[in-house]
């Protein structure tokens, strides 16, 4: 099958169509030419596994990572920026209803402060895009940046010298699983985890990592293949911190932090735009990366997060940040009154808010919502819900992930009386 790519799927996939069948084709652009040769079905879609190139489209362009249409980590490395931006909001404008700018990344190399590399027989790096059991080998993250070579380096040394066994995939087997590199964009501080089967670690494995700031070994104690676990021990410091303008942040192995830390000001600052009243309650509130925030702006905070180890983060960073916000551990389902807050705002997984969340807000009628959502699909879904009470008043996108289709979104909403 011959033709032109003619758009891109919600998933940043070309859509080559012929007759009834619509095929989506990983890392091309619109305006390519492509053959494709052979497909797979996955969730009811065609999606193309052998397909050539046969004439590019003009807007291409050179992707700057030497991974990239292996790697699995980025899909649209191949657009201009500006096409991707436009990519997005076209998606967020058709989800909304409505015509949504997104604002760009103030960096799109260099930006994320986290990855996450499998140790595997078949390669230190990223999965193959496509595939669960093969690894691509790198010796750098471009979209991490220079560290990310440093630290892949000195593993490497380490596993040579002292002839560690590594993960094999496919039978689930080896000790080295993952080493997880984590960057304080703004302090410059750096933290390196490597997660482990049980067994048996060097005592030189210090040795190797001088440069980092905070240096843990975990061990993944089940058959699950994740790149976390228990804290077996640690170097250095216990944390590292990330400054976003004048509110600095804790980050240990096993928390959540936005991965883009130089979009996270702007995020931080969406979200402040559309706060009114003083009592706020910070749902979903994680590390009180919000809460904390907001806080130190005067605002009253209460937050609400159902991960015990979240709380207790928030309300270290609140401590450290000199601010009273008050972080408690509790569920989307059981958060008491919500008309005694002026504003709410919720930050829920991709899965969105819980039904029995919906139903609070409506009865409880806050005057002021403001939804963050990294999933079009679900919010679209829970704002025709929120619309019997409330209107939308702002939404802007903003592009916390480039040259991966995601797009995060921040929705101000007021009841309609209000």
């Amino acid at each position: 099958m011959m033709g032109t790519v003619e758009g891109l799927s919600d998933e940043g996939l070309g859509i080559l169509r012929e007759g009834n069948r619509t095929i989506l084709v990983p890392h091309t652009a619109p305006g390519d030419v492509v053959e494709v040769r052979r497909w797979r079905r996955k969730k009811k879609k065609l999606i193309a596994t052998d397909f050539k190139l046969i004439e590019p489209s003009p807007i291409r362009v050179e992707p700057e990572c030497p991974y990239f249409g292996r790697c699995g980590g980025c899909l649209l490395q191949h657009l201009p920026y500006e096409e991707q931006l436009r990519f997005k909001a076209s998606k967020l404008s058709k989800y909304l209803g409505l015509n949504v700018n997104v604002i760009p990344s103030p960096k799109i190399y260099g930006h994320r402060n986290r990855i996450d590399i499998v140790i595997s027989t078949t390669g230190i790096g990223f999965r193959r895009y496509g595939t669960w059991w093969e690894a691509v080998d790198i010796a750098e993250c471009p979209v991490f940046g220079g560290t990310s070579g440093k630290v892949l380096k000195a593993l490497r040394e380490f596993i040579e010298d002292e002839g560690l066994s590594l993960y094999d995939m496919r039978k689930n087997r080896g000790f080295l699983r993952y080493v997880v590199i984590r960057e304080g964009k703004f302090t410059g501080e750096l933290m390196v985890n490597l997660v482990t089967k049980e067994g048996t670690l060097p005592e030189s494995f210090p040795d190797y990592f001088p440069f980092a700031t905070s240096l843990y070994w975990s061990v993944n104690r089940s058959d699950s293949d994740v790149s976390y676990g228990d804290v077996e021990r640690f170097w250095g410091s216990p944390f590292i911190r990330e400054r976003l303008e004048d509110v600095v942040y804790l980050i240990h192995p096993n928390s959540f932090f936005q991965t883009n830390s130089h979009q996270a000001v702007n995020l931080l600052r969406e979200v402040e735009k559309l706060v009114e009243g003083e009592r706020v309650l910070d749902l979903y509130s994680g590390v009180g990366t919000f809460g904390v925030y907001l806080a130190k702006r005067g605002f009253a905070v209460e937050g609400v997060e159902i991960n015990p180890f979240a709380v207790e983060m928030a309300n270290k960073n609140a401590e450290l940040n000199g601010v009273s916000a008050q972080f408690r551990v509790g569920s989307d389902r059981d958060v008491g009154d919500l008309s005694k807050y002026d504003t709410v705002i919720v930050d829920p997984p991709r899965a969105g808010l819980h039904p029995k969340l919906i139903r609070k807000i409506l009865k409880d009628e806050p005057e002021r919502l403001i939804y963050v959502s990294c999933n079009p699909k679900t919010l679209s879904e829970n704002l025709y819900k929120l619309k019997e009470k409330y209107r939308v008043e702002h939404a802007v996108g903003l592009d916390m992930f480039p040259h991966t289709p995601h797009v995060e979104a921040v929705v101000g909403l007021s009841r309609f009386d209000v």
